[in-house]
């Protein structure tokens, strides 16, 4: 079950590579009413679609509830009303049916949707994690086990996407409907730097979105036109190279021969055909989940509940939300608890 934020979903996923149902009940039509999501609005219809949602899951699926062995339940991160509406209902299903409850983080979620996609992937690879919230370039070096080879030190890719994309009036959600711009535009049409950072591969899209913003201010201001199609082009190429740039960067000095792509980011796509590109042509194996295994669903929850609980990663009744939890790192000792 997935209920980090405004997507409502549950899957029925057998050995954790196979999808028997994938049921999501999307909240955007909505959240566009306010330009974005309302954390109230998103929990209290989380609550009115999740019983449905089981319904259909197990019909659309062909098991009933008997069959299942075990309840998957994202606990982090996201919006933590959100949250708590799924572990607290995924806890109740699970003393109802006597069955074990599995915690899932929701970033190891859709690094798993790599499994669904692609049945002949298993660790190591690289994984780029981009996101709303998050950018992280992931050693995968075995199932639920990383290594962190970079990160973004302040603002997400997903989070600069949307904020440009208001800069643009394009409206919620702004990250797709840019893309979808972008597509028409030409990307040399306007310069905007890529910031520095202090790790090889770690990111900056703060710097980045603050110029593009400015930029905009500042053509306004002189009567001069923006040609929204170009200006989204342009920042979305800044941002794709960034990504791509450095995933394949730390794939060349790890020694790695498969790389991955995950999250919402991951349906971009210039992302997607970049990274394919620049990948096969540094020789790597490239494995990119479709559009619909990229953004918040179920199956990818299922897929790494599946190898959480054969790893013996059971929980609770004293399960709570987390809503800014971290994945755990073998080279850190980052604590599940964030």
């Amino acid at each position: 079950m997935e209920s980090s934020c405004d997507e409502t979903a549950v899957a029925v996923v057998r050995d954790g590579r196979e999808v028997l149902s994938n049921a999501i009940a999307s909240q955007i039509d909505t959240h566009a009413l306010y330009g974005g999501v309302v954390p109230e609005i998103a929990s209290r219809m989380h609550v009115e679609a999740i019983d449905p949602l089981l319904d259909h899951a197990l019909a659309e699926a062909g098991v009933a509830l008997s069959d299942i062995d075990a309840v998957a339940v994202t606990y982090g991160p996201g919006l933590v009303g959100a949250l708590l509406t799924g572990v607290s209902w995924a806890k109740a299903l699970a003393y109802a049916m006597d069955r074990p409850i599995v915690p899932v983080n929701h970033i190891e979620g859709h690094v798993s949707a790599n499994y669904i996609a692609h049945p002949d992937l298993e660790p190591p690879f690289v994984c780029l994690v981009a996101s709303g919230g998050h950018s992280h370039i992931l050693n995968v070096t075995h199932y639920g086990e990383y290594t962190l080879l970079g990160q973004t030190t302040d603002d997400a890719a997903g989070e600069a996407f949307d904020k440009v994309a208001r800069v643009l009036d394009i409206s919620y959600p702004g990250g797709p409907l840019l893309d979808k711009l972008a597509d028409t535009g030409n990307d040399t049409a306007y310069k905007f730097p890529h910031p520095h950072t202090q790790g090889k591969y770690d990111f900056s899209f703060s710097g980045l979105k603050t110029a593009v913003i400015n930029q905009a201010h500042n053509l306004r201001q002189q009567g001069i036109a923006i040609d929204a199609k170009n200006f989204a082009a342009s920042f979305r190429r800044s941002v794709v190279d960034m990504l791509v740039d450095k995933t394949v960067a730390a794939c060349k000095d790890t020694g790695a021969r498969r790389v991955a792509v995950a999250g919402g980011v991951a349906a971009n796509s210039l992302l997607r055909s970049e990274l394919k590109r620049r990948g096969e042509k540094a020789g790597l194996e490239v494995y990119i989940p479709p559009k619909g295994l990229c953004t918040d669903n179920a199956a990818m929850i299922g897929s790494a509940g599946f190898y959480t609980l054969m790893a013996g990663g059971v929980a609770g009744l004293d399960l709570n939300a987390v809503p800014a939890l971290r994945v755990l790192m073998s080279n850190d000792n980052i604590s599940q608890q964030g």
